[in-house]
């Protein structure tokens, strides 16, 4: 099993692969598709284990790590993996497979695919929705039925499952390729009335969930390694670490408004995966709101062209002026 290690609020898993959580704007469920928001700086990743006499039992069995997130805020997820020798991840939330729609399990599957290679995909906003589009993470009670894990039937489970694979031995190079001169990169509340919060289905994004360009032969699946990563609220999160999470980032509108970047990728030419029925007619946040006869204010806004900053890739950062830390880029 790959082993699993928290710093500097990145969970890394494996020698290759890490993953932090990015805080960023919330984008309107109005039917259109807006480009990406930016990252805004990572949310703190805290170790379950150090906070053992005050989380709840399901916590205690799953171990794992927790985020502190305000209701209906929303994240995407960076991916950091070597490009000499990637790995496959399967995301989920709660029970249910962010990618193809499918109840949460252990293992890959090709037809449909079920997982991400990384770094091909170098991030992950929302849920497979529609074609070259996804529907953005947005935290949400349990229980309510806002959250995805709902369609399952049940919200039990909330909060984020990630299981990472290495490659086979011998698909790809053991060792990080050397350029003349340059050093090769390295990665370096009371638990009775807590409630966890799972992820709801947001807005729309434009982005595609790549295709596997390797093939589910490329990937050994007993070398694997898995984390929990739970989600808790502005109140909660206070309760159990005694500390507040950082404030909630600006509306995307003002953020708009005062000029600031939104993103796109140059990625015509890659094949992505094609969205599964079961996500792509998922309940959003904005249906279940009408079913509650709610209406939190969300406008609607337009991104001009100017406004969208085009990515090539590696190098290419996806951050803003009120980012906190270094610039989100393939590499960091």
């Amino acid at each position: 099993m790959l082993q699993v290690h928290i710093e500097n609020d990145r969970i890394q898993i494996g020698a290759r692969f890490a993953v932090s959580f990015q805080r960023t704007l919330r984008i309107p469920d109005d039917g259109q598709v807006y480009p990406l928001p930016p990252g805004l700086g990572r949310f703190p990743v805290l170790r379950v284990e150090d906070f053992i006499d005050r989380v709840p039992q399901l916590w205690r069995e799953k171990g794992g790590v927790f985020i502190p997130m305000y209701q209906r805020e929303a994240l995407w997820i960076f991916f950091s993996a070597a490009s000499w020798k990637p790995n496959a991840v399967i995301v989920s939330l709660g029970s249910v497979n962010a990618v193809s729609g499918e109840p949460d399990g252990s293992q890959l599957q090709a037809e449909p695919q079920n997982y991400l290679v990384c770094p091909n995909q170098p991030w992950l906003d929302g849920i497979n929705s529609g074609h070259g589009s996804i529907r953005q993470f947005v935290a949400m009670p349990l229980g309510m039925g806002y959250t995805v894990e709902a369609m399952s039937g049940e919200e039990t489970l909330g909060g984020i499952q990630m299981t990472v694979f290495e490659p086979k031995p011998g698909r790809f190079p053991d060792e990080p390729p050397v350029k003349p001169g340059i050093e090769p990169e390295r990665l370096a509340m009371p638990k009775s009335t807590l409630t966890p919060m799972g992820l709801g289905a947001g807005g729309a994004i434009k982005q595609k969930i790549y295709r596997d360009p390797y093939g589910l032969d490329a990937w050994e699946l007993q070398n694997q390694g898995r984390v929990s990563i739970h989600i808790v609220n502005s109140l909660q999160c206070e309760e159990i670490t005694g500390s507040q999470p950082p404030p909630t980032p600006i509306d995307a509108a003002t953020y708009t408004e005062s000029g600031l970047p939104w993103f796109d990728l140059y990625d015509e030419v890659l094949d992505d995966v094609l969205p599964p029925a079961s996500l792509v007619n998922a309940k959003t946040i904005a249906a279940r709101d009408a079913e509650l006869g709610q209406n939190p204010d969300e406008p609607s806004f337009e991104v001009p062209d100017s406004r969208i900053r085009k990515l090539r890739g590696e190098g290419d950062a996806r951050s803003s002026p009120f980012s906190s830390g270094a610039s989100v880029r393939r590499s960091e």
